[in-house]
């Protein structure tokens, strides 16, 4: 499970070092995709395949499906961690997540999330209060 948050730097050529703590998850491969709030999306390689496998059974029929599947899909990545635990985050994933040197990654839960430090101290505030005030259940039996 992918938990707390990290702060490396993305080096000259768009690497970052793993977060201590995901490295035994991640040392088997990564796949790094689109995530949404324009953030990368880094699952293990295991989990990425779940997920995959359940995004499949989604109906070729549902025009939405379909979109998501293609989004999500097209701008994944397969990477293997190097002896020093870097990882390249694509070009194409830089530029989508506005990556900039400062970097935010955060675990949530089954995954890992790249965010681009500004954006992601932006997020965070704008969410904060909504966080706060959630007074309903927006997770079935958590509250």
């Amino acid at each position: 499970m992918f938990l707390g948050t990290y702060a490396p730097k993305l080096d000259e050529k768009g690497r970052i070092i793993l977060p201590a703590k995901f490295r035994e998850e991640l040392a088997g491969g990564v796949v790094m995709t689109r995530g949404q709030e324009h953030c990368v999306y880094v699952f293990s390689t295991r989990e990425f395949e779940a997920l995959h496998d359940k995004i499949r059974q989604a109906p070729v029929t549902s025009k939405q499906a379909r979109d998501y599947l293609r989004v999500f899909l097209s701008g994944a990545s397969a990477e293997t961690p190097d002896k020093q635990n870097r990882v390249t985050v694509p070009a194409s994933l830089r530029t989508y997540a506005g990556l900039s040197r400062d970097l935010t990654v955060i675990g949530a839960g089954s995954r890992a999330e790249i965010w681009d430090t500004e954006a992601w101290e932006k997020y965070l505030e704008e969410q904060e209060a909504a966080f706060a005030d959630t007074a309903e259940e927006v997770i079935p039996g958590l509250f």
